[in-house]
């Protein structure tokens, strides 16, 4: 079982495998991923499709890791579509187990790199986006590769909705700093803030992740940065 080819015209940076994985979520591979994959769309693809009539709205995750904060917040809110974008196949096959493992009919993955799937989806499809604890790229000749940019956030702004959700997790300042200087300058976000809580405190919905906890253990203090999506003019 393989994951799908990098798309061409999309330069990943890290890795998409690693260990070997066990048999089981092997086999997970071979059977329940081809049953929710997202496969790489050749037009726009309206991702409410994607889910059950009865879908509210649709969330996304880009680069879920391995997959617990994303399958808690699947089972928390079953009248939400998810789709989790990752490139790292050890981390897609841990999400198909909790998928599997909690029957969670609400979740769909695209194991590529999610830029090559953003510009196919239409103007204010979503209403979330999460970027959990992402590679920062710390040194100043790697800063290209950040997820968080000028031309990212223009994309992300035209998939959000109209007071739809930015929502980015940190521990390292450098990646703190770059966010804060990029998404509050972006014409189209607004991060709403009264005090430091509102960096300080994961948001009361959202589970932890592996990598959160790791960091807390290690002495590192996580930020929680939630920008919005300001209304579109009529």
């Amino acid at each position: 079982m393989a994951s799908e080819k990098p798309t061409d015209d999309v330069r990943f940076y890290g890795r998409r495998k690693g260990k070997p994985l066990k048999a089981g979520r092997e086999r997970l591979l071979d059977s329940l991923l081809p049953k929710i994959r997202v496969e790489a769309p050749s037009t726009t693809l309206d991702p409410r499709t994607l889910f059950p009539a009865s879908c509210r709205d649709v969330w996304m995750e880009i680069g879920f890791g391995s997959g617990e904060h994303l399958a808690a917040q699947a089972e928390a809110e079953p009248a939400v579509g998810f789709i989790g974008a990752e490139v790292f196949l050890n981390g897609v096959a841990s999400l198909l187990r909790y998928v599997d493992e909690r029957a969670l009919a609400n979740v769909r993955v695209y194991d590529n790199d999610v830029r090559a799937l953003l510009p196919h989806l239409p103007a204010a499809s979503l209403s979330r986006v999460s970027l959990l604890f992402p590679d920062p790229w710390p040194k100043t000749r790697h800063a290209k590769r950040r997820f968080i940019g000028p031309a990212m956030l223009r994309e992300l702004s035209r998939v959000l909705a109209d007071g739809g959700e930015l929502r980015v997790a940190t521990d390292h300042p450098v990646y703190a700093r770059w966010t804060l200087q990029h998404v509050p300058e972006h014409a189209d976000f607004t991060w709403p803030v009264s005090g430091p809580d509102d960096w300080r405190l994961r948001p009361a919905d959202s589970a932890p992740t592996r990598y959160e906890q790791k960091a807390i253990a290690a002495g590192r203090t996580p930020m929680f940065l939630r920008f919005f999506r300001k209304a579109r003019a009529v």
